[in-house]
């Protein structure tokens, strides 16, 4: 089965963002522990340990990646229960992402942001998050993990096409 893609790309003055959107049928406070405590990101991401704190580090084990590595991330800003904002240093290069929780009513408005200083490997990168976000939402709608087979390699001639949208 092949989802339909939903990633976006904007413009910034410090280069481009990649924006995925999500809504939950439940309140910010649970979507934001869902992010942020370790058994909880464990059933959708993976598991971490260290202190969190802004200005901190934590190590993150990618449970649903090609031997489960450990990364190291950093950890920008944190608004509970609005704003998480992280950062990350690997082989691939720099990464930098966050989340900005929206609510209204009982559902919450997630939105993801990448923070890109190139839009190369974007036919990969978009994929993977539309994947991880789709099983965030899983586990809160208690429905079936997706496949990652249905996110790539079907989405990635849509993320290799992306053009800037308007802010």
């Amino acid at each position: 089965m092949t989802l339909p893609p939903t990633g976006r790309l904007f413009g910034t003055d410090h280069g481009t963002d990649l924006v995925i959107t999500r809504e939950f049928r439940a309140p910010i406070e649970d979507v934001w522990v869902s992010l942020t405590e370790p058994d909880r990101t464990a059933r959708w991401y993976g598991r971490w340990d260290g202190h969190a704190a802004p200005g901190r580090s934590i190590r993150l084990q990618m449970a649903f990646e090609d031997g489960q590595p450990w990364s190291e991330l950093r950890i920008d800003a944190c608004e509970p229960p609005r704003r998480l904002a992280l950062s990350s240093q690997d082989e691939s290069g720099a990464w930098r992402w966050e989340v900005q929780l929206t609510p209204h009513g009982e559902r919450t408005e997630l939105r993801f942001v990448q923070h890109l200083d190139t839009v190369e490997g974007i036919g990969e990168i978009g994929p993977g998050w539309e994947y991880y976000l789709d099983r965030l939402l899983a586990v809160h709608n208690d429905t079936t993990m997706p496949s990652f087979d249905d996110y790539y390699p079907a989405m990635k001639t849509y993320f290799d096409q992306l053009s800037l949208s308007p802010r």
